[in-house]
C-alpha cells in the first residue's frame, strides 16, 4: 500500500487494566458479548517472539516498525526496537507514569487525542516539556504549568511531538470526524498536527491532509469480517492501497500558499487570453467604436483588458475583420 509505517499495540492485559474494567460499548457491539476488557486484551496480545518477528519482516520489507505501548514494561521492551516515534495513545494522555517514561527515551512523539478537552492535551504537552527538562518528576500540576509557561515565554516549542486529533468512535461517523478542529490544535498547541482516523471513509484522510494533517493514522485489517473488536472500524487491503494514493496525490497537490503562475502555463497564456480585434473592417480615421470592435484568442496585440479605452478613440490604419488591433491616434 506504499504506507511509511505499520504500528501494532504492545500491552500485558493483566497490568493494563483490572479484572472488573467492562467492555466499552462499542467493543460490546463488535464483539457481541462483555466478557470483559481483560479477557478481551488478553487474547490480544502479542508476544514478545511475535514483535522479533514482525520487526525483522519490516526490516526486509522496508517499512518502517512501530508499536503503541499502554504501560510502562511495555515501553522499556519496545526500546529495544528502532523506532521513529513513541506513540500515546488517546487513553493515556492524563497517564503521567507513561508521558514521564515516554519523554525520557528522547524519540519524536506522536499524542491521540480522542475524548480530550484542550485542558487534557495542555496537560500532556506541559507535563512532556517538563520531562525533558528535569531529572527529577514533579510534585505537583502546578509545577508542571509553571515550568509549560516559563518555557513557552521564553519562545521553547516541543518540535518534535506531532498531536493528533481523534475521535474515539468506532467507527467514526463522517459528522463526528470534526476536521477543522486541527486548525485550532495547529495554532493552539504550536505543534504539529495529524489525523487518527476511525471512519470507513478513504477520502477523509486525504481531506484532513488539506487541512494541514502532516501524520495519518488508521486501522487495517485483513477482514472486517475477522474476530475482535476494531476490525469493523478499519480499512481492508484495496482501501488501504486506495487512501494511501489519495493521500500522495493531495500531498503532491497542495504546493505553497502562494499564487503564481506555473512555468508552463506561460507558454498557454500566449493563446488563451483574449485581444483586442477588429469585428470588422475598419478604416484609418474612424472612430473604435463597440460595433466595430471586439476581443479574440490571439499570439500577438494588445490585452482584452484595454478594451474599453479604444473605444471613441480613433483607428491609426486600415483593419480587416478579426485582425488584432495595436494602436489608436489620439484625438
Amino acid at each position: 500500500a506504499k504506507a511509511d509505517a505499520v504500528k501494532f499495540q504492545t500491552f500485558d492485559a493483566s497490568a493494563l487494566v483490572t479484572k472488573a474494567t467492562p467492555k466499552a460499548k462499542y467493543q460490546v457491539k463488535n464483539t457481541g458479548s462483555d466478557d470483559g476488557q481483560h479477557a478481551m486484551l488478553t487474547k490480544l496480545e502479542l508476544s514478545k517472539e511475535a514483535h522479533l518477528e514482525l520487526f525483522a519482516y519490516c526490516k526486509h520489507k522496508k517499512i518502517a516498525f512501530m508499536s503503541t505501548a499502554f504501560d510502562v514494561q511495555s515501553l522499556d521492551f519496545l526500546s529495544q526496537f528502532d523506532m521513529p516515534f513513541i506513540k500515546i495513545p488517546s487513553g493515556e494522555i492524563r497517564n503521567a507514569l507513561l508521558l514521564w517514561h515516554a519523554a525520557k527515551v528522547g524519540k519524536p512523539l506522536i499524542i491521540s487525542s480522542g475524548m480530550a478537552t484542550l485542558g487534557d492535551i495542555e496537560f500532556a504537552l506541559a507535563f512532556i516539556q517538563y520531562s525533558r527538562g528535569n531529572a527529577a518528576p514533579p510534585s505537583s500540576e502546578q509545577e508542571i504549568m509553571q515550568y509549560r509557561a516559563t518555557a513557552l515565554n521564553a519562545g521553547e516549542k516541543l518540535t518534535d511531538v506531532t498531536l493528533l486529533h481523534c475521535t474515539s468512535e468506532y467507527p467514526t461517523p463522517l459528522h463526528q470526524a470534526n476536521l477543522k478542529c486541527m486548525a485550532q490544535l495547529a495554532t493552539t498547541f504550536e505543534v504539529d498536527v495529524g489525523f487518527s482516523d476511525h471512519t470507513l471513509s478513504v477520502v477523509t484522510p486525504s481531506a484532513a491532509v488539506a487541512l494541514g494533517a502532516v501524520c495519518i493514522e488508521k486501522h487495517f485489517t485483513l477482514s472486517r469480517e475477522m474476530e475482535g473488536p476494531d476490525h469493523l472500524c478499519s480499512l481492508e487491503p484495496k482501501e488501504l492501497c486506495d487512501m494511501v494514493s489519495m493521500i500522495r496525490d493531495t500531498e503532491l497537490s497542495l504546493g505553497r500558499p502562494v499564487k503564481f503562475p506555473q512555468p508552463n502555463e506561460f507558454e498557454t497564456k500566449k493563446i488563451a487570453r483574449q485581444r483586442i480585434v477588429a469585428k470588422q473592417e475598419i478604416r484609418e480615421g474612424a472612430l473604435f467604436t463597440q460595433e466595430n470592435l471586439t476581443t479574440a484568442r490571439s499570439p500577438i496585440g494588445i490585452c482584452a483588458s484595454e478594451y474599453w479605452n479604444f473605444i471613441g478613440q480613433v483607428a491609426s490604419q486600415n483593419y480587416i475583420a478579426m485582425e488584432p488591433v495595436c494602436q489608436f491616434k489620439n484625438q
